[in-house]
């Protein structure tokens, strides 16, 4: 395996494309970390052999209006005043799906269509004072599909949405004015990615999807399900985000004092409907899944983010584990975490866990 020189593996996600195989996203920045905090976790990450940093123009979250862009802004500043080598680092960002709540957002933005998408490109450059974006995401689809806990597709509920050849043709232009080099989805179903490689294999001048971002942990292992075949036999790899489950699997909400007041379920109660809908601690699976979870880690002496982050590392479609932090102990339990190697045994306790708590937090 690949190392970056910091000691964190990479993997090559698309021609002239390496990535570590840990990701840092950035969704906290603006809100609860400021600039100086979330400075010294890239840093941080960036000395340990990170290259990969991951924004998206609705951070930082919960999203609001005061904050909106800011992730992306600090992400562009760090760059900019460390002096950085563009080249050494992997930029990603995302263009929000339609959103009439985030009315700050071009208006609120009811379709994903050419102009949004374009706008969206040109925001975030200017946000993040860069050139190009190395890899550009749809952040959710334009059309309905189950998302952030809901698991069953209901046909009562599509509506007409934007064809996913414009939304390609748009993309297709920002390769070619070089502002962006690599497109990928997130929170996508089979039917979706597959539209998606469809559309583009009948256009040669429409870019290829190189990558999925979705959510998978040891709580969420639905990707595996059906989007894995896909992204198998098209080799497009996954991005995979949520990997502690919003920090449950860190074990830190199982405290006493349910956990520190600073800890997002805590500090954004009733604020953050899309992390509470699926992360939802009053859910008695998740409670029983999470706490065998972390008795596993207990009696192999293994500690919690290790067990959860190496357990998302091991899986052969994965390209690189995104992961948040607010403070510079939790990256390092991460950084910590990547040179896990879990045993055979501990895998099977793992699927022993699964198969009574099936993908609780899905």
């Amino acid at each position: 395996m690949m190392m970056s020189s910091g000691g964190v593996p990479v993997f090559n996600l698309a021609p002239n494309l390496t990535v570590s195989k840990l990701c840092l996203g950035t969704m906290t920045f603006g809100e609860q970390n400021t600039m100086s905090q979330s400075f010294h976790l890239l840093d941080q990450a960036y000395h340990a052999g990170i290259n990969f940093f991951d924004s998206a123009e609705m951070y930082p979250v919960p999203q609001r209006a005061e904050t909106s862009g800011r992730s992306e802004e600090y992400l562009g500043r760090w760059i900019k005043q460390r002096n950085i080598p563009r080249d050494s680092l992997v930029i990603a960002t995302k263009v929000a799906g339609p959103s009439g709540q985030m009315t700050w957002i071009r208006g609120g933005p009811k379709s994903l269509d050419a102009t949004n998408i374009i706008q969206a490109i040109d925001d975030s450059l200017l946000r993040m004072q860069l050139d190009y974006i190395d890899l550009y995401q749809i952040h959710w689809p334009d059309r309905y599909v189950p998302m952030f806990g809901e698991t069953e597709y209901d046909p009562a509920q599509q509506y007409s949405s934007i064809s996913i050849h414009e939304q390609l043709e748009a993309l297709s232009k920002a390769v070619k004015a070089g502002k962006i080099r690599y497109i990928g989805l997130s929170n996508e179903t089979p039917y979706g990615l597959m539209k998606f490689i469809q559309v583009a294999e009948k256009f040669a001048s429409f870019p290829k999807i190189v990558s999925l971002q979705n959510s998978y942990s040891l709580l969420c292992r639905t990707f595996d399900s059906a989007v894995a075949e896909c992204c198998h036999q098209e080799s497009i790899s996954l991005l995979a985000y949520s990997p502690l489950a919003m920090g449950i699997l860190s074990g830190k909400y199982f405290s006493p004092d349910n956990g520190p007041p600073d800890a997002r379920l805590n500090l954004f109660k009733g604020r953050y409907s899309e992390g509470e809908s699926r992360y939802n601690l009053t859910n008695k699976a998740i409670q029983a899944a999470s706490r065998a979870y972390l008795d596993i880690a207990k009696r192999y002496d293994l500690h919690p983010v290790s067990l959860a982050i190496a357990f998302v590392l091991r899986h052969p479609l994965v390209a690189s584990v995104v992961f948040g932090a607010t403070k510079s102990w939790q990256l390092q339990e991460v950084l910590t975490a990547c040179k896990i190697k879990l045993t055979d045994e501990v895998v099977e306790e793992i699927n022993k866990i699964h198969s009574r708590f099936p993908n609780p937090c899905p």
